[in-house]
């Protein structure tokens, strides 16, 4: 079916219910990790430990040696994609994904202190030496800048390591990922790291029809902000034949995969504990469908970060995270708005398998409210 550019009105909370489905927040799956990863585009991983979490909470069964020894067996990598952050997928997508999103880091970089602090050098040499440095031996950015700084001795050492990070595809190695290990961040190259080459096909098309299949219906501008692609309106024309069309109730067309899942809005949405960074969270650039622009600008407002988010009812209504002392793993739970008690009592039973998984090795488990504004 044609997507049509006067579609059907989708409500808020429809919007809420099709993207829950495809992200496996309506009822835990059954799927391999792979599956999922891929099915995703990927997984927000900035720190090591959320996409355990991820996993957990969309997952039946999920035990963190579930990925760890993806990460270890070099089936699964962490590498700078959609929107210059890291992400963790599968070995296929590291290599099919990061020639896409190539001029979103590039983008970023010349636009970046640290692209202005390179102007006139040149990128094919750096490029070429930063690559066999990283192919000798699995190189920290420190190191890797120190050694660049060598050949370029005017230009700073963080610099040179950033611009590298951004023109080479570089992949994020274990220790680093894996559950309860520790250990210094180092890279290699996507292609050293997977004994293949990178996809040569640049073309985001595919890529777009697999957002819609994890996060649509969706806009072009939503698409956008996912990715950090910019003039995907001319993809979104060449794959309209393909597309249903909707609108969202401020009017603006939304498109879709024909047969994508589109629950009944008054399909009931269990408590979920997002991690930090979920990309569920992070990609549309109208996030109403699962936060209000009170909350998404009062969770903003801490340093860049984006906390562990609470969804009750479909929706964001909190956040949290798990402290450890003397032996207790707490989970603290900050509510942005006051449960109800149904809520309530949903909210501690979910936390407390939270904890079961999270905190196994904990003498005791403990969860604590912060008084709701």
């Amino acid at each position: 079916m044609a997507a049509s550019r006067h579609g059907d009105v989708l409500s808020r909370r429809a919007l809420n219910r099709a993207m829950l489905e495809r992200q496996l927040l309506l009822r835990r799956g059954s799927w391999t990790v792979p599956e999922v990863i891929e099915h995703l585009v990927g997984m927000q991983a900035q720190a090591p430990t959320p996409p355990y979490f991820g996993l957990w909470t969309r997952l039946t069964g999920f035990r963190p040696d579930d990925l760890a020894g993806l990460i270890t067996g070099r089936q699964v990598a962490r590498i700078a994609l959609m929107r210059g952050t890291v992400h963790l997928v599968t070995a296929d997508d590291c290599l099919a994904l990061r020639p896409v999103v190539q001029p979103v880091l590039q983008r970023s970089l010349a636009h970046s202190t640290h692209g202005k602090q390179l102007t006139g050098i040149d990128t094919a040499e750096l490029v070429a030496t930063g690559r066999d440095l990283v192919e000798q031996r699995p190189r920290a950015g420190v190191e890797l800048g120190e050694l660049l700084a060598r050949r370029w001795p005017d230009r700073d050492p963080t610099a040179l390591s950033m611009a590298v990070r951004c023109l080479v595809p570089l992949v994020q190695l274990p220790p680093r990922g894996v559950w309860g290990a520790g250990g210094q961040l180092t890279v290699t190259t996507a292609e050293a790291w997977l004994g293949r080459p990178l996809d040569d096909d640049p073309s985001p098309d595919a890529v777009m029809l697999r957002y819609l299949a994890a996060f649509g219906p969706a806009s072009v501008m939503d698409v956008q902000a996912w990715s950090g692609l910019t003039r995907l309106r001319e993809v979104a024309e060449r794959l309209r034949p393909q597309l249903r069309g909707f609108r969202d109730e401020q009017g603006r067309e939304l498109l879709d995969l024909p047969d994508a899942p589109r629950p009944d809005p008054a399909t009931p949405a269990p408590v979920r504990f997002l991690p930090e960074f979920d990309n569920v969270l992070l990609s549309h650039a109208d996030r109403s469908r699962v936060i209000s622009d009170e909350h998404r600008k009062r969770v903003a407002t801490r340093n860049g970060m984006v906390p562990g988010s609470l969804l009750v009812g479909g929706f964001f209504r909190g956040t949290w995270k798990i402290t450890r002392q003397r032996g207790t793993a707490t989970l603290v739970v900050d509510p942005y708005t006051r449960l109800s008690k149904k809520d309530t009592a949903a909210v501690l039973r979910e936390g407390a398998r939270l904890l079961s998984f999270a905190a196994a090795d904990a003498d005791g488990h403990d969860l604590r409210f912060t008084p709701s504004e």
